[in-house]
This record gives structure tokens, C-alpha cells and sequence, in this order.
């Protein structure tokens, strides 16, 4: 009863690194643009250019526009940090960004699990794979990750929201996540490090047990298949999409799945930085680069203006 409810919280960021604080200011806002570019220019060609309108690109405009929310989410608190030394954030809005950032990563687990299956069908079920992958069945693809993210993230927010914070508010890290809220808090955590496992499986194992077994599949058809210039085209169609899966997975394993005693805050930020602020602006490159129907629409494009 004597204590006193926190009401704002001091985000450390990179306070350690005062001399090189403009330095990082400037390469992290020239990073955020160019994700904000490089996905909302994705957006617009997959929306106008006629070449582009398949299902693949179709799950690729969910995937950008995903990408956009989580680095907007993170990223200018995150440069308010690096610039003042300190973000002081209020309790209310330390949880929304927690809400925000994870939705956005139960989203983009299920849109890669999507885009497996995706993938699945079109390379090992190539005659059907129109005829399965319609306009409808499109929809709901994509719809049922937006309303199942939020719905399930509210079960591992809740309870996080109900921490009791008695003395320290400075949370060493540059946006509010899980672990500092949980090495922050004076409350019994196990309970919701429980219901964060018991989350996990519908939230992460079910879709990258998902993306390995439609990858084995496409692995073995690859395999039969007698040319080695057909073994490269057919792997080329999903070879982003691999690189993609491969990089997110191995953020959020090294992220959550070690357990907490081993991680250093050095460690986290690190992990987290590779997370929130590199892999939404590899997405958009990744997909450009290796696309050569995003490459000529990029240059049709760009011959129009």
C-alpha cells in the first residue's frame, strides 16, 4: 500500500556511447528512411503494376506493410534516445509500443508461414496452384493473421500491464520489450514467463514447424527435378523468401528462446537492433535485389517519372 505506482519510464538507449551519439543518430535516421521507402515503394508497385499482381507479391504488400509499423514503432523513439541520451516514455505508452512491437512479430510469423505455404503450392503443385490459390483463398490468408495477431498478443500483454514497478523506472534498453519490463518489475514473473512458453507454440513453433516442413517439400521437388538450370530457376522463386524466414527465425530464437540468465543487455540491444531496425529494411532489398519482376517494374517506373 506505500508504494508508488510508476508513471513514466527513462529509456536508457545507448547511453554508454555519448561520443559517437550524432554519428549513430544520423546512420539510424538514414536507415529508417530508407526502410520507410524501401517498403512503401514495394506497396506501390505490387498495388499498380498489372506484372505483379500474383499471390506472392500479394503476401509480400502484408510483409512491407508489417515491416512499416514495426519500424515506425521502434525506430524515431529510438532516435529521440540516441540524440537526448535518455527517452523518457509514459507507462501508457510503454505499453502501447510493447502491444505494437509484439503484434507486428506474431504477424510476421504467420505472413512467412503463409508465404511458405504459398510457395509450397506453387512449386509443388505448380498445374493447380491457381486454381487452389484464388482470389478468395488470397483473402483469407492474409486476413487471418491480422485479427489472430492482436486477439492472441492481448493474452501476453495483459498480464504484463498488471506489473507492479516499485522504485526503478530506468529500463536499459532503447524501446520497451519483455525482458527489461521483466528484469525491471518487483512482481512474481513466472507466471507470465509461463503463459509467454505456452504462446509460443501457436505463435512461433506451429509456424516455423510450418515453414521447414513446406521447405522439405520444395527441397525434394527441387531435387527431382532433372536440369540443373530448372533445379536454379525453380530455387530462384523462393530463395528470398528463405533468406528472409532464415534471418527473422534466427533473430527470435537467439531473442527469446535462450533463456534469460544468459543474455547481457549488450547482447539484447544487439539482437533487438538486427530485429526492429535491420530486417525491415533487408526485407524490401532482399526482394528488390533477387526479383527480376520487381527489378523491371522498379525500372519501369522510374522511366515513367
Amino acid at each position: 500500500m506505500n508504494q508508488t505506482r510508476v508513471t513514466e519510464f527513462y529509456l536508457l538507449g545507448f547511453g554508454n556511447l555519448h561520443s559517437f551519439r550524432i554519428v549513430l543518430f544520423l546512420l539510424f535516421l538514414i536507415i529508417f528512411l530508407f526502410t520507410v521507402m524501401g517498403n512503401l515503394l514495394i506497396t506501390i508497385l505490387v498495388s499498380t503494376n498489372v506484372h505483379l499482381q500474383s499471390p506472392m507479391y500479394y503476401f509480400l504488400c502484408h510483409l512491407s506493410a508489417t515491416d512499416l509499423v514495426t519500424s515506425t514503432n521502434i525506430v524515431p523513439n529510438m532516435l529521440r534516445a540516441i540524440l537526448l541520451g535518455e527517452n523518457i516514455m509514459t507507462y501508457l505508452g510503454c505499453m502501447t509500443q510493447f502491444y505494437f512491437f509484439t503484434c507486428t512479430m506474431i504477424l510476421e510469423c504467420f505472413l512467412l508461414a503463409v508465404m511458405s505455404y504459398d510457395r509450397y503450392l506453387a512449386i509443388c503443385n505448380p498445374l493447380r496452384y491457381f486454381s487452389i490459390m484464388d482470389f478468395k483463398h488470397q483473402i483469407c490468408l492474409s486476413v487471418w493473421p491480422w485479427l489472430a495477431g492482436p486477439t492472441l498478443n492481448l493474452i501476453g500483454v495483459l498480464p504484463v500491464s498488471n506489473f507492479d514497478f516499485c522504485l526503478d523506472n530506468i529500463i536499459d534498453h532503447f524501446y520497451c520489450d519483455l525482458f527489461p519490463l521483466q528484469k525491471l518489475s518487483c512482481s512474481d514473473t513466472s507466471i507470465v514467463e509461463l503463459e509467454a512458453f505456452l504462446l509460443s507454440i501457436p505463435i512461433f513453433m506451429f509456424p516455423c514447424g510450418l515453414v521447414i516442413v513446406t521447405y522439405v517439400y520444395i527441397f525434394l521437388t527441387i531435387y527431382k527435378i532433372p536440369s540443373t538450370t530448372g533445379k536454379q530457376k525453380t530455387f530462384s522463386t523462393c530463395s528470398s523468401h528463405l533468406i528472409v524466414v532464415g534471418t527473422f527465425y534466427g533473430t527470435i530464437t537467439a531473442k527469446y528462446m535462450i533463456p534469460s540468465k544468459e543474455h547481457s543487455m549488450l547482447i539484447y540491444k544487439i539482437i533487438s537492433l538486427l530485429h526492429t531496425v535491420f530486417t525491415p529494411l533487408f526485407n524490401p532489398i532482399i526482394y528488390s535485389l533477387r526479383n527480376k519482376d520487381i527489378k523491371m517494374a522498379l525500372k519501369k517506373l522510374f522511366n515513367n517519372m
